[in-house]
């Protein structure tokens, strides 16, 4: 059988994930094609619509065959086929969890409609019974302790809501952008999903592997990966991006990957300008304490430490 585990694959994903013995991926994340028109290498994104479901039905049935019995799959897709995935994850057996809605700012701006700044992610699990859900990897501070002060609040903070607003869409200005791939995922939004459903060295699966990003999440979180993408060249660039990743794993700062990755998504999700951290020692306690939450893993991270990955953000604002 072939590897599967760390790599970056050139072919078919339907083809390659039909072909494997046994269920190997932990978490599904796939991005495909939405079918309006981008301009990837190796693929036509218009296809007719019985085409593009056809094809779609496959490409999630060859997921849901590689996917673990306690496995997770999410799907990010577009207005046009949202309702279509919804019943397609029905018919092959999936219990859909959550219906996100990932609302970003840099939204495709129109002359005729409304413009849009959404997409649609759907979270599945292959079993009602068995899955992995890591809460405390995705809590935050509630208004009760930001704004109120209020005795009531839970001290580990609150689950967020089914509208995800933190994440802005990778523009070309953006420094995380690679400029080789017409459409790029957040980092920080993969990061959410990989750090509350999947543990420490299971595998993450992405059918459509693209820039990479879902891969470069997952190594930073200390996941195994398996990106399948059509085009040889997205294939090359991203396994360039994963060696430099690699190399630059290294701590800095006194945070490691995971830690560092962990830490700017606290920022981002908590909302709270860099500036306003620093200048309120209440907040700032506050913004530790749920980074040692989230982190669980015994290490008590001094102010000072804390202190100094905040200025980092203060020419940034919350980005």
């Amino acid at each position: 059988m072939k590897t599967y585990r760390n790599e970056i694959l050139c072919g078919d994903c339907i083809d390659l994930l039909n072909g494997a013995n046994e269920p190997f991926a932990d978490l599904v994340f796939a991005d495909p094609p939405f079918n309006i028109g981008y301009q990837y290498d190796q693929y036509e994104d218009m296809l007719k619509k019985d085409k593009y479901l056809h094809w779609s039905r496959d490409w999630m049935a060859a997921c849901v065959h590689v996917l673990k019995p306690h496995g997770s799959f999410y799907i990010a897709i577009g207005d046009e086929y949202a309702a279509h995935i919804r019943l397609i994850g029905d018919e092959l057996g999936l219990h859909l969890r959550n219906w996100v809605i990932w609302h970003y700012t840099f939204g495709q701006q129109t002359k005729t409609k409304f413009a849009r700044s959404h997409a649609h992610i759907f979270y599945f699990i292959k079993d009602e019974e068995q899955f992995t859900f890591n809460d405390w990897k995705i809590r935050l501070p509630s208004d009760r302790q930001l704004l109120y002060n209020d005795k009531r609040a839970n001290a580990t903070g609150k689950m967020p809501d089914d509208v995800w607003n933190t994440y802005s869409r990778v523009c070309g200005t953006f420094k995380e952008r690679q400029g080789w791939h017409p459409c790029q995922m957040p980092e920080l939004l993969l990061a959410r999903i990989i750090a509350v459903s999947s543990q420490p060295g299971e595998l993450v699966l992405d059918p459509f592997s693209g820039s990479g990003t879902t891969a470069a999440a997952a190594v930073q979180l200390g996941r195994d990966y398996c990106g399948i993408d059509i085009s040889e060249n997205y294939v090359k660039n991203s396994q360039k991006r994963l060696s430099e990743l690699q190399k630059d794993r290294r701590s800095k700062g006194e945070l490691g990957a995971e830690e560092g990755l962990e830490f700017r998504r606290l920022f981002a999700e908590m909302g709270v300008s860099a500036g306003r951290l620093l200048e309120d020692d209440k907040l700032l306690r506050l913004f530790k304490g749920q980074f040692e939450h989230r982190m669980k893993n015994g290490r008590h991270y001094e102010l000072p430490l804390i202190c100094e990955q905040l200025k980092e953000f203060l020419s940034w604002g919350k980005k």
